[in-house]
């Protein structure tokens, strides 16, 4: 296999998407498997959006449009930022890439070199170090814990900054923890990052509108409006509109580097799918009030998992103020073990055994950067997640020592 790029050996698969597979796999083989993997809403794409789509299709606007977005499309994500975040850009600072992970992978590579560092807060989405790494820098990882509600301090950051520094990946509310930052944290971490100003921000905002309880989304060129044009402000339908398969995620930034963006995409993929920029744009300039209901059922759903997860012997699970995950600590099963087994010594075996034993799949926390934890997505029914929580709390009971 020596044809394959050295750069291969430095990232590894998705562990998100590899436990939604074996999920597949295992029900294939008709085992009875309950997957609490996959970070996607159970419902379906509104329908004005899909009609949207449709008359799309029917207009025979099925050709190329332009590398990093339609104008169309561009001028309702700057309604969006305008409406929604207080923010002011241009068409020529919005770039629209193949969902938000395209996004985030376009400004690494444009601007990372050999040894370049990007500051990434633990617990972190599984891609974030993988695609540092392709593009040839260094994630600095910074832990975040439960103590901290797994947000990152100003103090932690101020350390964890150096001279190659020059990124600063922020996700809220995040993924895997649903933790979010208040306004007070960003003007906290924004006054750190004004002392280092080779350091730029990456917002990860995906799951902006999935806050509960009051919570107030803020992203931090609105609170640090001196900082705007330092930061690469991310988005997308995907989550909040159900839309992960039509693949268009977004983001505003300076011009230079939304022009290095285009560059790089015009040689990858080319321009998103010109139907899903169609149903974006729906998406973003359509009928909002689906989202107070499809809120509800979330918050309620949370509220749940939350409950029977914290009735479970040995584990232990925040209330977080957003997004569709929970993320439990496992710490007090560790060294316990299943009836005629070997004890449990991580959280990847403790998924394991809840996989083999409960027919739950979950994803370790090693895979997030900090253990030992493990992330439940609550994005499916009611009736699948009180299950799943019943099997994990027999399989718990079930550990001896």
């Amino acid at each position: 296999m020596g044809f394959l790029a050295a750069s291969l050996s430095r990232i590894k698969p998705s562990p998100t998407m590899a436990v939604t597979n074996l999920a597949r796999e295992l029900r294939a083989a008709g085992r009875d498997i309950i997957g609490l993997g996959a970070g996607e809403p159970d419902f379906d794409t509104p329908d004005h959006i899909k009609e949207a789509a449709i008359a799309a299709i029917r207009r025979g606007e099925t050709k190329y449009t332009n590398v990093d977005g339609t104008p169309e499309l561009k001028a309702a994500i700057v309604r969006k930022f305008r409406r929604e975040n207080e923010l002011d850009y241009e068409p020529a600072e919005i770039t629209v890439g193949t969902g938000g992970k395209q996004v985030l992978y376009n400004a690494f590579m444009a601007t990372l070199d050999p040894g370049d560092e990007v500051v990434v807060p633990a617990p972190y989405w599984v891609s974030y170090p993988d695609m540092v790494r392709l593009a040839g820098g260094e994630p600095v990882f910074v832990a975040c814990s439960a103590e901290t509600g797994f947000r990152l301090r100003p103090e932690d950051l101020e350390r964890a900054i150096t001279p190659r520094t020059k990124w600063l990946v922020l996700n809220s509310p995040s993924n895997p923890t649903g933790a979010a930052y208040r306004r007070e944290e960003l003007e906290a971490l924004a006054e750190v990052l004004r002392r280092h100003p080779q350091v730029r921000v990456m917002t990860d905002d995906m799951y902006e509108h999935l806050v509960y309880d009051g919570f107030v989304f803020t992203t931090i060129a609105q609170v640090a409006p001196d900082l705007k044009d330092r930061t690469l402000t991310v988005n997308g339908v995907s989550k909040a509109y159900a839309m992960t398969g039509w693949r268009i995620g977004y983001a505003g930034g300076p011009r230079e580097l939304i022009k290095a963006m285009a560059t790089i995409q015009s040689q990858s993929t080319s321009n998103p799918c010109s139907i899903s920029q169609a149903a974006a744009l729906a998406a973003l300039d359509g009928d909002q009030g689906f989202l107070a209901e499809r809120n509800r059922v979330f918050r309620e759903r949370r509220d749940l998992v939350v409950r029977l997860l914290n009735e479970a012997p040995g584990l232990s699970c925040p209330k977080p103020e957003g997004a569709f995950y929970v993320y439990p600590s496992c710490a007090g099963v560790i060294g316990r073990r299943p009836p005629g087994g070997q004890p449990i010594a991580s959280s990847e075996q403790f998924a394991r055994y809840l996989l083999e034993d409960a027919g739950v799949a979950v994803v370790h926390g090693a895979a997030f950067g900090l253990d030992p934890h493990f992330r439940i997505s609550y994005a499916t029914s009611t009736e699948l997640l009180e299950e799943a929580c019943r099997r994990i709390l027999r399989a718990c009971e079930r550990l001896e020592g």
